[in-house]
């Protein structure tokens, strides 16, 4: 797989770990996401790391509804 470019993702103390470490790291790790941000995601979703954050039903669900729209135009 290319290397993917994560400089407009992550934090820049993120940018160069490779991407399963990445999905490893907390939702804090992401381009504008603070930290009290990681914590509301973690006490209302359980969310603890990236991974869970793009594997969560309802942001899922929600991303669905967006596309079928934009696709419905």
């Amino acid at each position: 797989m290319a290397d993917l470019d994560l400089t407009r993702l992550l934090d820049k103390a993120h940018e160069k770990k490779p991407l399963a470490e990445v999905l490893a790291l907390s939702p804090a790790a992401l381009e504008g996401v603070t930290a009290k941000d990681a914590e509301m995601l973690q006490a209302a979703f359980g969310i603890k790391t990236i991974a869970d954050l793009g594997r969560n039903k309802f942001f899922r669900r929600a991303q669905l509804l967006v596309q079928a729209a934009d696709l419905a135009g």
